[in-house]
């Protein structure tokens, strides 16, 4: 999949099969939308392309109305959500940033400076609640009229629903936030995972026998938060197992090296003897939250830090056995 910031590059396809969106966390409903994309696409013979958006529109009038509350749990990072698009077979990304400009424009002028002489669109794939221009003053209707004057076919996608609940990235967000991960694997279709460049911290865990890895997060209020049993992949060849603590670590100084901000921090069970003690610096990994054993608590000193790891260490070796032992019954279930 190729990958463009702003639509103003030689490399973009002259034409093209369009969706317009967020994508956070690419969930079911997006999934099937890109589905049909990617046909409708190959019917017309042009690539299929997504359009979204960094930051998220929300979060620019957040900070632009001094009023955070306005902005988003995010579920995924933009290289996660990239990653997912890749995945789902779609031929170029645009991601183009919101500002000041693009908040105002009204949707007359987003028609013609981004889909037609920008994009080049044969063909828009919009869901059943869009919305786009100054004060969200377009919708389907307008884009649809517009389509039919200026020779490019729309179309509309209904809601998506698994177990009779409509799949949506708030339905996703309320799920991590209630730390029911079953439930958002159910609406993504696959299990959670965060992904990103491994960073040196305060190494604090060092001192107290518990090395991490972390993952800083460039966005400060992630859906999900609290402590978890994980499974890292992209450290070697096999995932390796452990335990998680995804938010703003209670119990430390929030002046420390990493300046209060979000981390992911993961301690492996199993450290691959083969990266050394600092093999995992610079590393892209990717952490799957199989299970939330409970929210962020705030300690009162390092003892008691210690004993909390060590307890939510022995709670995580339990939760994999457990599943451990499952996945074997179950494999023996259809082997008779």
């Amino acid at each position: 999949m190729k990958i463009f910031r702003g639509f103003q590059h030689p490399g973009i396809a002259p034409a093209c099969a369009l969706t317009i969106g967020n994508f956070d966390g690419v969930h079911r409903g997006h999934q099937a939308m890109l589905a049909l994309l990617r046909s409708e696409a190959q019917h017309r013979g042009v690539p299929s392309c997504v359009l979204t958006f960094e930051p998220h529109p929300r979060d620019y009038f957040a900070a632009a109305t001094g009023r955070a509350e306005l902005a988003p749990a995010r579920i995924g990072t933009l290289r996660d959500k990239l990653e997912e698009l890749a995945r789902c077979g779609i031929d170029q990304t645009v991601v183009l940033p919101f500002d000041a400009r693009l908040a105002s424009q009204p949707p007359e002028g987003f028609i013609d400076d981004v889909l037609i002489r920008g994009l080049g669109v044969r063909y828009v794939l919009v869901g059943d609640d869009f919305r786009f221009g100054a004060k969200r003053a377009g919708d389907y209707a307008l884009l649809d009229a517009s389509g039919s004057a200026r020779g490019f076919d729309v179309a509309r996608m209904n809601s998506y629903e698994v177990r009779g609940l409509r799949v949506s990235s708030s339905a996703v967000r309320e799920a991590l936030g209630r730390g029911d991960l079953e439930a958002v694997g159910r609406l993504l279709g696959r299990t959670y995972a965060i992904s990103g460049h491994v960073v040196h911290g305060r190494k604090l865990g060092r001192e107290l026998g518990f090395r991490t890895l972390n993952l800083r997060f460039s966005h400060w209020k992630p859906a999900a938060s609290g402590i978890f049993v994980v499974r890292v992949h992209g450290l070697t060849e096999r995932p390796v197992e452990g335990v998680a603590n995804l938010g703003v670590r209670p119990s430390l100084d929030p002046n420390d090296v990493n300046g209060g901000r979000v981390l992911l921090e993961t301690h492996c069970f199993d450290w691959p003897a083969s990266l050394g003690a600092d093999g995992g610096y610079g590393k892209i990994v990717r952490v799957e939250l199989l299970h939330k054993l409970h929210d962020e608590l705030k300690y009162d000193g390092l003892d008691a830090l210690m004993k909390g790891i060590n307890q939510d260490c022995d709670d995580a070796r339990r939760f994999l056995a457990s599943m451990h032992a499952e996945t074997h019954r179950q494999t023996t279930r259809d082997r008779i």
